[in-house]
């Protein structure tokens, strides 16, 4: 399963990506854990984001794909990942899809959080997370359980809150991602991979309607208007169901084979119509023999020499 969870800050993605982790046995990847991981551990690009960073402007297109690149070649990756937080912008949608079609590791799905901004807001200002393992919790909706320790450290959870999870921030956050990043929701349903579930709600609730989304097949693709063109719909043959007949104008104007014809079968005959035949072949047998009896005509020719010589014939028998 290889996924991307969009949606805008507040979303859920964190939480929900955590859940799907520990259902599907998949890596998250985040591409703030892996240039924090970069910059740690001083590898070649995150000397290269700590260089941008430092400086600040944001870290190149082409940096951050090397790194999900690289981490997408680990093992654990094989069998699917969840991408969260990226890609945010067109250029970055587009990237990646080259990228993974390079890898042979084409997206499955992409899933939209949708969530009303004004419970966005509530969200990300009551949103803590551990600042050892990163798990996120939220005063509000998911408090960090009693008893729960951090699975890096093996002792309690060391909560912090983010410097940007404040209202004036998020007003700000939220319209940089209506501007650059809600783009991409038009992007991947013209692909046919988007699908969109209610994410506001009890957590529980929002991780039954995701699994059953990533589990159901996408809707129907978006009709995409090109200007002086008519619209075209972009079908996904590749993601019908098996046993699924086409709708394709093609295969609605295939003519269709003809059923040879039954051969007729003749009328079976009642006891009636074989008596009656009976009694015509009967007719016509007797009346055969009867002109076998008749003895036949003979030409007047003949009949006159007939009766002569048996006149002859009965002189000659008198004179002797």
């Amino acid at each position: 399963m290889r996924i991307i969870l969009l949606g805008a800050p507040g979303s859920g993605k964190g939480t929900q990506s955590q859940r799907l982790v520990e259902r599907h046995a998949i890596p998250q990847i985040s591409t703030g854990d892996l240039l924090r991981a970069a910059v740690k551990n001083g590898t070649p690009l995150g000397l290269r984001a700590k260089a941008a960073m430092d400086s600040g402007k944001l870290v190149d297109d082409e940096t951050v794909l090397g790194m999900i690149r690289e981490r997408l070649a680990e093992p654990d990756a094989q069998r699917g990942f969840i991408l969260d937080g990226f890609p945010r912008t067109l250029v970055q949608a587009r990237a990646l899809d080259q990228m993974l079609k390079d890898m042979a590791q084409p997206l499955d799905s992409v899933v939209l959080l949708d969530v009303d901004y004004g419970e966005l807001t509530k969200r990300i200002s009551g949103r803590r997370s551990c600042a050892d393992c990163g798990k996120v919790f939220n005063v509000f909706t998911s408090p960090v359980p009693e008893n729960e320790m951090c699975p890096k450290t093996g002792a309690a959870h060391r909560i912090v809150q983010r410097s940007d999870d404040n209202e004036a921030a998020v007003a700000e956050r939220l319209t940089v991602y209506d501007e650059k990043t809600k783009p991409l929701v038009e992007y991947y349903t013209e692909q046919g991979l988007l699908r969109s579930i209610d994410a506001e709600g009890d957590v529980d609730e929002v991780t039954s309607r995701l699994n059953t989304a990533l589990h159901t097949p996408a809707g129907p693709a978006a009709v995409t208007r090109v200007p002086g063109r008519k619209a075209v719909r972009r079908r996904r043959s590749a993601h019908r169901p098996s046993g699924l007949a086409s709708t394709a104008r093609g295969a609605r104007r295939r003519p269709m084979k003809r059923k040879p014809a039954a051969a007729k079968v003749a009328p079976k005959k009642t006891k009636a119509a074989k008596k009656k035949k009976k009694v015509v072949a009967k007719r016509a047998s007797s009346s055969s023999k009867a002109r076998a009896r008749v003895p036949a005509r003979r030409a007047p020719a003949k009949r006159a020499k007939a009766k002569k010589r048996a006149k002859k014939t009965a002189k000659t028998g008198r004179r002797r």
